[in-house]
């Protein structure tokens, strides 16, 4: 039989103690906020979406000709669809101009997902480094 001995830890005072990371966001979305981020984390979750977005965002203004961005491995149709997804989670605008349409990224878009993700990393290649290297990650 062994003796068991009573030991007093000490209580940590809530202020005094220093928390080991910091928090990975200012402060928790709203339902309506974190309806509206989903939605256009969605819309961009397929990839020929993302890869529209991109063209139009790395862009000049960040404005592109639908002639100019098309050229992303499916038809026509398909780019249409696609950009008229983008332009209903808000991320593009669009504007005819004669026969052709311009879409623009939308104001504040790119600023209000920046800093939805910003984790303070540097780049976004790093942040997918991180993921596509962390264990359980698996592409479909």
């Amino acid at each position: 039989m062994s003796k068991s001995e009573v030991v007093e830890l000490p209580v940590l005072d809530a202020g005094t103690v220093v928390p080991c990371c910091p928090p990975i966001t200012a402060g928790e979305l709203s339902q309506d906020n974190a309806e509206k981020m989903a939605l256009m984390f969605k819309a961009l979750s397929d990839p020929v979406r993302l890869r529209l977005f991109s063209k139009i965002a790395s862009n000049p203004g960040g404005e592109a000709c639908v002639c100019d961005i098309s050229d992303v491995g499916v038809s026509q149709p398909t780019v249409s669809h696609h950009l008229k997804k983008l332009r209903e989670a808000g991320l593009l605008t669009s504007e005819r101009r004669g026969t052709w349409v311009y879409y623009q990224v939308a104001p504040s878009v790119v600023a209000t997902m920046s800093a939805m993700l910003d984790l303070g990393l540097d780049t976004g290649e790093l942040a997918y480094s991180t993921v596509a290297n962390s264990p359980g990650y698996r592409t479909r």
